[in-house]
């Protein structure tokens, strides 16, 4: 088989799995396959077509890293879209470790109340944030 015809088969197996991951790096070396495949068609040598292959991958292994970090979210909480919402104590399982059931979203919902605070059932509070499926809840009303 001729060297080319591997470099692309070789491309698109890396493109077709990039489909599972998502992450464009797996589609970068694919690119970086499709060049080694150029310079294979050209004639060049088989320490030549690694060489180009590998350089337009490591390029473009480059340009994904750089992009990835500035697209990169600021702050977790903004992918938490419950934050700040008011939520209504309903009973208190263990008050002395701050464990309630509040009403949300029309479900009842365990909660962890912060400290020092001990409001009576039916009672407003407000969404902080998240342990597993635990809502962290407090009188006060976050700033977003």
């Amino acid at each position: 088989m001729e060297p080319h015809l591997l470099w692309i088969i070789a491309g698109f197996v890396l493109v077709i799995a990039e489909l599972v991951t998502g992450t464009f790096y797996l589609l970068v070396i694919g690119v970086g396959a499709f060049a080694g495949a150029a310079v294979a068609w050209a004639g060049g040598a088989y320490l030549a077509q690694a060489v180009g292959g590998c350089a337009v991958a490591l390029a473009g292994t480059w340009l994904v890293n750089r992009w990835h970090r500035s697209h990169r979210r600021s702050n977790p909480k903004d992918d938490f879209l419950d934050l700040g919402q008011p939520v209504v104590l309903e009973t208190w399982t263990d008050a002395d470790a701050g464990l309630a059931r509040v009403k949300y979203r029309g479900t009842t919902w365990d909660a962890r109340i912060g400290a020092g605070t001990r409001p009576d059932p039916g009672a407003t509070l407000f969404i902080n944030g998240q342990d597993g499926s635990t809502l962290l809840v407090s009188a006060a009303k976050p700033s977003n």
